[in-house]
């Protein structure tokens, strides 16, 4: 157990610090239950495979963010002891240890699954392994397709060495004669596996498949690559560098913001390196060589692994067996209230609507954008985006609206992580088509998802609003679970469609918003006193509870006022998927709180609160975790829930989660991830299974 946990006999509040589990640690604890859903073996195999992938691509990211800011807090050489609950040095150590750990996890798994695939009749192949058919195909791939694509760069201490690109696999290559071993020369490869795919599956006229990394099919090539030097031996050994993700944002004021960002995206690629993953057979000598001109040190957190790097590539690993070793692709339902060829607007005129991705379609929205577009009544459309698809239907759909004549209002976030290139991309396909783009409020990220459509009707301009947890995002919809309110309940729309002006500029006046809780100016202190009311019907002996799920608790004020609700007598259930900085079940602080992780096919994304409030229950959607950037630096919008019927059908949601026996994790101070068990005799409910049951059921019961 860490330091940070350490307990203390009688909890006192104001020690809670000490109850608080470092983010960067709960973090890697989350992304240890995305490798457990690897090794799974109640699984399919293939997904299995591409959970590796899911692992790997998050512990990158990670690095590119997390762990950068430690190494710049380390830089600055401040004490950011309270920031982090530990000093960040040390915690870069516990980083290494744990990334370490894990790592070796992963090559076991990794190992077992190559052998069950095996039994499947699936076998993954190296340079060495390859027969004359097979080797003349390779050969013949790599002519065609990889050769035109490779530029070997020879790299010796005289000459600059070159910038290696972050997200990329490198081939360090070390060339020597047999005849003369110590006449080194040193180079470099790219493997372009951003043009190509990583894996070549080879023909086989047996029942058996075979398939070859894109690495292996140029370590098979090698002696073509180099033919005009005067050399006959080639160790290949893969090397990947991450280099810190922060944008320095120029403050030069005669620069556009979006000047600004294009100038910031072009620093990040240099950015300073934050790990560097290497293959632990590469030869000491080669190694030395490319740590010296690296510059890089003991702080660069230098990880030893196998053979192969950038498992990211896994999430597209193919299925050349049965379609049982995948998940079974379900049919995404319909809405019992939204029916084909009908108007959205006239359903969600009347009453309120909740869609939940992906068991319910996406495309509901885009038929909502797309009636908007053609409807002559629609005067405007108002939408705030964060991360988009790469062939948005989104942006098609507005682009339409524009060309109709209706007033389209995109609020496009530049600084959406990983994602800042494309919304550029965006910003200058929807202005060139007419389309309204603002970049939302200095110095605050927008992250609401939030749109307003409105229309000219008997009674005046009336207003239809889309409010959700997830992005505008056709693809991630499949894949995310998330909810998205439909409504035209004036007390909601009056207020988002004032939202809009404020992004517009058009109203500077102070606002208190009565209905939707926008961060940064209302939603802490609005969480603040829900928790201090329940806190205070827990003390006058009558029934208080709270239930929340996000993805992230993170915050120490918040959480140390659940750590008082809890004293206090407060029932609190909390699904939280990814990083929990909280503690329960600590006797004399939170021994009232419990918290569970549900990690499955879905990534939970949805977040929702709710609050007894003396059995006139309070209930919000929301696109904000409780961390200090969603409630302090970050446009948010968390909406209520007014409906009754929507009202039960979150708390059947959320009930069905609570009752997860077979994906639930249970979140606790030693954050070993342990399966939560069904009791003897229990029935088993697998939620995310449950969930897509229920939803059938309510298309049967409105039949």
């Amino acid at each position: 157990m860490l330091e940070v946990l350490e307990y203390i006999s009688k909890p006192d509040l104001n020690k809670s610090g000490k109850f608080m589990i470092n983010r960067e640690i709960s973090w890697l604890a989350f992304n240890a239950r995305v490798l457990q859903e690897a090794e799974d073996p109640n699984v399919p195999l293939i997904e299995r495979m591409r959970f590796l992938g899911i692992f790997s691509n998050n512990l990158d990211e990670f690095f590119k963010v997390r762990v950068a800011t430690v190494k710049r807090m380390i830089h600055f050489k401040k004490s950011f002891k309270d920031a982090l609950n530990v000093d960040p040095r040390k915690l870069l150590q516990q980083i290494q240890e744990k990334v370490l750990e894990q790592q070796a996890e992963f090559q076991r798994i990794y190992n077992n699954l190559l052998d069950e695939l095996e039994k499947e009749g699936i076998h993954m192949v190296n340079e060495t392994e390859l027969n004359a058919d097979q080797g003349e195909f390779v050969k013949d791939y790599f002519n065609q397709k990889v050769w035109p694509t490779l530029v070997p760069l020879m790299i010796d201490d005289k000459t600059e060495f070159p910038t290696l690109r972050d997200k990329s696999i490198y081939l360090a290559i070390k060339l020597y004669r047999s005849d003369n071993p110590k006449n080194i020369q040193y180079s470099l490869l790219e493997v372009p596996s951003r043009t190509l795919p990583r894996f070549l599956v080879i023909p086989s006229i047996s029942d058996r498949k075979y398939i070859i990394f894109l690495d292996d099919v140029i370590r098979y090539c090698l002696k073509e690559v180099y033919a005009i030097l005067n050399y006959d031996q080639f160790e290949a050994y893969t090397i990947k560098i991450t280099r810190d993700a922060e944008l320095d944002i120029d403050e030069d004021v005669s620069k556009s913001f979006l000047e600004k960002m294009k100038k910031s995206l072009k620093q990040r690629k240099k950015g300073e390196p934050v790990r560097f993953v290497y293959d632990e057979t590469i030869p000491n000598d080669l190694l030395k060589f490319m740590k010296n001109k690296l510059e890089l040190d003991s702080d660069d957190n230098l990880i030893p692994g196998g053979r192969y790097h950038n498992s990211k590539d896994f999430m597209a690993f193919p299925n050349l067996g049965r379609a049982e070793l995948e998940y079974e692709k379900f049919q995404q339902l319909q809405h019992r209230d939204l029916k084909p060829y009908e108007s959205i607007l006239d359903v969600i005129g009347q009453k309120d609507v909740l869609l939940h991705y992906p068991f319910q379609s996406f495309g509901y929205f885009i038929d909502l954008l797309r009636e908007a577009a053609i409807d002559p009544k629609v005067k405007s459309i108002k939408i705030t985006i964060y991360r988009l698809a790469k062939d948005s239907r989104v942006i098609n759909a507005l682009i339409n609206a524009a060309k109709n004549g209706k007033k389209v209002t995109v609020v496009l976030e530049l600084q959406a992580r990983f994602d800042e290139e494309a919304n550029i991309k965006w910003s200058n396909v929807l202005q060139d088509e007419g389309v309204k783009v603002l970049f939302g409020i200095p110095g605050l990220k927008v992250h609401s998802k939030l749109c307003v459509i409105s229309r000219k009707e008997a009674n005046g301009l009336k207003h239809y609003a889309s409010i959700g947890t997830g992005n505008y995002n056709e693809k991630t919809a499949k894949i995310y679970s998330d909810l998205s309110l439909f409504t035209s309940d004036k007390r909601i729309t009056a207020e988002a469609n004032r939202l809009f002006k404020m992004f517009d500029g058009i109203t500077h006046r102070p606002f208190v918003y009565r209905h939707i809780v926008p961060s940064p100016t209302q939603l802490r202190n609005r969480l603040i006193r829900l928790i201090s009311n329940e806190i205070k019907l827990a003390k006058d002996g009558k029934e208080a509870y709270i239930t929340l799920k996000m993805n992230s608790l993170v915050d120490q004020q918040m959480i140390e006022k659940l750590y008082q609700a809890s004293m206090a007598g407060v029932k609190i259930r909390l699904i939280i998927r990814g990083i929990c900085s909280l503690v329960p079940n600590v006797e004399g602080l939170s021994e009232n709180i419990e918290a569970i992780s549900i990690v499955d096919k879905f990534l939970e994304h949805a977040r929702v609160f709710i609050f007894g409030n003396g059995g006139n229950e309070v209930m919000y959607i929301s696109s904000a975790d409780w961390m200090g950037r969603n409630l302090d630096n970050r446009v948010e919008v968390t909406c209520p829930i007014y409906d009754p019927r929507i009202k039960q059908e979150i708390n059947d949601f959320l009930n069905i989660q609570w009752r997860d026996n077979v994906k639930a994790r249970i979140h606790d101070g030693s954050m070993k991830n342990e399966m939560r068990e069904p009791a003897e005799n229990e029935k088993l409910v697998r939620s995310q299974f449950e969930l897509y049951e229920y939803y059938k059921n309510q298309l049967k019961e409105g039949e």
